[in-house]
């Protein structure tokens, strides 16, 4: 890999040029990732410390919201420091982490919405069979799957990217190190690279937005044959899911199911599937649902299981960076 590059650093060109914007993108940034990160951790303790935690469906939706935390922290928090520095580097090695990262807990939180399609298709038109479908070693099973679907997904994109000669310049047209602005400078022909690279993230989304949308469809044409109080619920809570989906997998599919290049309206988009819509994602899934309120009032004041929780959160972030740090040692 030494022989195939002579640059050690990428110098990333940001949103923009203008001190004024950048600094009021500070501010809204800034403000963005704190507000996640307090509904995420928010949403985490309170399921973890009620009796939703053993309904598949919170389940997966702790699941959800660490990989909101993970997925968003690989990008946000060096964009918010550049917006206030002057030249915005990040090492060779550090941007071949952050394009793995990107793409590992992206990819999991995409399959853990398609799992949870999956799961509302079963409370709604399997309701006799749920809990025997939705068995906890199942859904043990379903996000295990989830984690080797990123793992699968993510390896072979840092094994193209690692590959690729890197000889200047060693600008970057983005605000994080995404494969497409990488493929645009290295020095030599990355029209099958691009390819390969549609045909994996550009197929992933596809595919995945394709299974989403049917699910739903079926959701939604089975709802007819419930009672008004059970087609409310359904709907509401299906509402909460499609939303999410939508903010998600929206400008996702465009920025990579398409042919492998470069636009201005990139970054644009890109903000909308690393920050925005992790952002949302508490807000939709807590505002809308009852039970998440119901159960948010209890446990605030139970500061035994409170303490408890949060120290599993703590040790569960600390596990997944040292299995990722590990990974790329390797």
């Amino acid at each position: 890999m030494e022989r195939q590059r002579n640059i050690s650093e990428f110098i990333l060109l940001g949103l923009s040029y203008d001190q004024n914007i950048q600094i009021f993108c500070f501010v809204l940034f800034l403000f963005s990732y704190v507000a996640l990160l307090a509904g995420n951790l928010l949403i985490l303790v309170s399921i973890r410390c009620s009796p939703l935690f053993h309904q598949p469906m919170y389940y997966f939706l702790i699941h959800l919201s660490s990989m909101d935390i993970c997925y968003t922290s690989t990008v946000t928090p060096k964009l918010i420091v550049d917006l206030l520095g002057g030249t915005k580097t990040i090492s060779y090695d550090n941007c071949m982490l952050q394009l793995f990262a990107v793409h590992f807990f992206g990819s999991i939180e995409v399959f853990i919405l398609t799992v949870m399609a999956f799961d509302r298709y079963a409370a709604i038109c399997k309701p006799l069979h749920y809990m025997l479908i939705m068995n906890r070693t199942r859904c043990h099973l379903l996000v295990l799957a989830a984690w080797a679907g990123g793992a699968l997904h993510s390896f072979p994109q840092l094994m193209m990217t690692i590959q690729l000669p890197f000889c200047g310049p060693n600008e970057i047209d983005h605000y994080f190190c995404d494969i497409f602005s990488l493929l645009k400078v290295a020095c030599t022909d990355t029209y099958i690279t691009g390819v390969l690279v549609v045909a994996n993230s550009g197929m992933v989304t596809l595919v995945t937005f394709i299974v989403l949308f049917a699910s739903y469809v079926i959701i939604l044409f089975s709802l007819r044959h419930h009672s008004d109080e059970g087609r409310h619920k359904a709907l509401s809570t299906c509402g909460s899911h499609i939303t999410v989906v939508i903010l998600f997998f929206g400008p996702s599919i465009f920025a990579y199911l398409r042919p492998p290049a470069t636009f201005p309206e990139d970054k644009i988009f890109a903000l909308f599937y690393t920050v925005i819509a992790p952002m949302f994602n508490p807000l939709i899934y807590t505002l809308r649902n009852r039970e998440m309120k119901n159960a948010m009032r209890r446990v605030w004041c139970q500061k035994p299981c409170l303490m408890h929780s949060l120290k599993e959160i703590v040790i569960f972030f600390k596990r997944a960076s040292t299995i990722i740090l590990g990974a790329m040692e390797v």
